[in-house]
Formats: C-alpha cells, sequence, structure tokens
C-alpha cells in the first residue's frame, strides 16, 4: 500500500526591483493538502492575513537598505547579522550579487546618487494604492464592507429618528428599549467595521523591536 505523500505547503516569492528604494513583490501560495479551503473562503481572507506577515518586516527592511547603503553595500556584513542556516541563502544572494553587480543593482544611469528619503509610515505601509487598488477580491472586499458600513449607520440613526417621533404611548417601553439598544449596537457595529477597513485595506502600523 503506497503511503500518501506528506502534507506540504510553499511560498514563492519574487521580489522585482523597479527604481530605486522601489521594488514590486510577486508571491503565490501553494500546496497539496486541504484544497476545499481555497473554494470556500473569499481570496481577500488569504491576502489579509499574508498582508500582516509582509507588513511585520516591511519597515525593517527598508531602514536596513538605508543602513547597508550608508556603510556601501560591498560591506553589507558590517550592518546585517546573519547567524543563522536559514541566512544561507542571503548570504548566497549577497555574494552573487557583490561578484556580477559590484553589490547593487545597476540603474544603467537613470537613478543614481542616496536612496529617496524615508516616506511617511502611512506612505510606506499603504495597502490600498499597493495592492488593494489592483487585487479584484481585495476591491471588491473593500467597496462591499463599505456599503455594509453605511448600511449600519443609516440604521442606526433611522432606529433613532422612529422612536423620536413615535408618540407617546404608541410604542411599548420594551420596544423602544430594544430599538435603542439595536439602533447603539449598529453603530458600534459601524466603528468596528470602519477599524476594521481601515486597518486591513488602508494602512496597518508595525512596531518592530528594530528599528
Amino acid at each position: 500500500m503506497q503511503k500518501p505523500s506528506p502534507q506540504k505547503k510553499f511560498a514563492l516569492f519574487v521580489c522585482v526591483p523597479v527604481s530605486a528604494g522601489k521594488s514590486r513583490l510577486i508571491w503565490c501560495f501553494s500546496g497539496n493538502f486541504r484544497p476545499w479551503i481555497d473554494k470556500i473562503l473569499p481570496r481577500w481572507i488569504f491576502h489579509v492575513a499574508l498582508n500582516r506577515v509582509l507588513d511585520s518586516d516591511l519597515y525593517l527592511l527598508h531602514v536596513e537598505e538605508h543602513k547597508i547603503m550608508d556603510i556601501g553595500p560591498k560591506n553589507w556584513q558590517k550592518a546585517c547579522f546573519v547567524p543563522t542556516k536559514s541566512d544561507t541563502l542571503v548570504i548566497g544572494y549577497r555574494k552573487w550579487l557583490k561578484k556580477y553587480a559590484g553589490g547593487q543593482v545597476d540603474w544603467r544611469g537613470k537613478y543614481s546618487g542616496p536612496l529617496p528619503p524615508t516616506p511617511p509610515r502611512e506612505q510606506l505601509m499603504d495597502r490600498y494604492w499597493s495592492h488593494v487598488v489592483n487585487c479584484q477580491s481585495c476591491n471588491s472586499a473593500y467597496k462591499s464592507l463599505n456599503v455594509v458600513e453605511v448600511m449600519l449607520q443609516i440604521i442606526s440613526v433611522a432606529s433613532i429618528g422612529i422612536v423620536a417621533i413615535m408618540k407617546q404611548g404608541t410604542m411599548s417601553v420594551a420596544t423602544r428599549n430594544s430599538m435603542v439598544a439595536f439602533a447603539v449596537l449598529s453603530f458600534a457595529l459601524s466603528r468596528w467595521l470602519a477599524h476594521f477597513i481601515y486597518k486591513n485595506f488602508r494602512y496597518h502600523d508595525y512596531e518592530h523591536a528594530f528599528r
């Protein structure tokens, strides 16, 4: 009897320099188990989860790039501490880059001098213009959730308005209290949803231990 193949999942990242201080990240995930998850959960949920991982190192890598350029690309090891086996590929890449490109990307005279200054964190770690606007799944989710947020606010205001215009005695105390509670709950949900949308589709700050 043939043994079942072990469960595997891998991630492929391709980072393409596009200008000084900027790169385009192309990535994909794949695996040989639980394929039904991809059919049930919408794609944007996976993207939201992945963005949390990417954002965790984005600011650190940006700062590290500036440190390497300040000390000189050929002396990059003085700016980085890479003692583990998992750093082998990083070391190999840096040796290859030093051998064939002098330790940095050759822009053929298009870009020269120091790196552009560090932009505000809201711009550096922006999610909307860097991903959401270009991703069909995330863009659809962003628009749909914004509609739900507005609907919750309308429901909240309408419920309070109904309670306010109803004459005394035409509505029981229990019904009145229920509608007020429903209005408060709808408003609270709209505020929570607004925070969720901003944090996952606009900007999520990350306080890294090493800055």
